[in-house]
């Protein structure tokens, strides 16, 4: 396999900026002690006033840019520098003054505050067990519309699921199958790998040789026994060729999953215990 280094090392750069930021972020609580009724209430004052340029999530805008990698707001320490730009403004960079919101700060930088944490602490987010869905109505799907018990079985290799993977593992299961692309970098942060491909092909004479694929074209294919021998086979009309990918069906069933189905097929598995 052919591996780029300049897309490995862009890979690695985000993991590597995304973990210290992590950690940045867990020092910026600690020294702004955020008080989330505070941040409540600089919500509705940052929305009200300042959401039409910064944008509601103060993400910013063509009109006016992020505050959330603003300098000023992340020297901020409980609203005194936010306070001096609101009672002069930026009009040569054409934001006005808000005199009105001055005794708000306080509050605005909670808000504000807050959502640069949130964002820099993506990677130590803990995400909570258990699911919004309906339980009966993912069973109905899984076995009904959805196909799942076409391949898969509750009491067979679906048997006590939920005590082997945590829900967010499922959840990733169900919507992308197989590996991600940082599998492919060493970088297995799902447990659940690819199964194999496997193939069947039957050439002229008759005598079928199966095993894993190795590759497929459009001109020919290869795959190795279960002795171990390689075989390669072109792809002509009086071959026949039988190729087995156990995702195949969960990719199908992608295009009509819903949100909905999501949850509920989450729920059901959830009680796989």
């Amino acid at each position: 396999m052919r591996v780029y280094w300049g897309g490995v090392l862009a890979v690695l750069l985000v993991l590597g900026g995304g973990l210290g930021t992590g950690l940045d972020a867990q020092a910026q609580m600690a020294r702004w002690k955020i008080d989330n009724d505070a941040a409540a209430r600089g919500e509705k004052d940052f929305v009200g006033n300042c959401a039409f340029c910064h944008g509601s999530d103060a993400r910013g805008s063509q009109r006016a840019p992020d505050l959330i990698q603003s300098p000023l707001i992340n020297q901020d320490e409980k609203g005194e520098l936010i306070q001096e730009l609101l009672a002069k403004g930026r009009t040569d960079k054409g934001m006005p003054a808000f005199p009105q919101l001055t005794d708000h700060a306080t509050d605005i930088a909670a808000f504000l505050h807050s959502r640069i944490s949130n964002a820099a602490n993506r990677f130590t987010y803990k995400i909570q067990p258990g699911s919004t869905g309906d339980a009966k109505a993912g069973e109905r799907y899984f076995n009904g519309a959805g196909g799942c018990g076409a391949c898969h079985s509750p009491t067979g290799d679906l048997a006590h699921v939920a005590a082997k993977y945590k829900p967010d593992e499922l959840e990733g299961a169900i919507a992308f199958p197989g590996p991600t692309v940082l599998y492919y970098v060493g970088v297995k942060m799902r447990p659940i790998s690819k199964p194999d491909v496997t193939v069947t092909v039957t050439p002229k004479d008759g005598k079928a040789v199966s095993g894993p694929l190795i590759y497929a074209t459009e001109y020919d294919l290869a795959l190795r026994d279960a002795e171990g021998n390689f075989h390669s086979f072109a792809r002509t009309p009086d071959v026949k060729v039988e190729i087995h990918d156990p995702l195949d069906g969960h990719r199908k069933a992608l295009l009509k999953l819903t949100d909905a189905d999501l949850h509920n097929l989450l729920a059901y598995l959830l009680e796989l215990k």
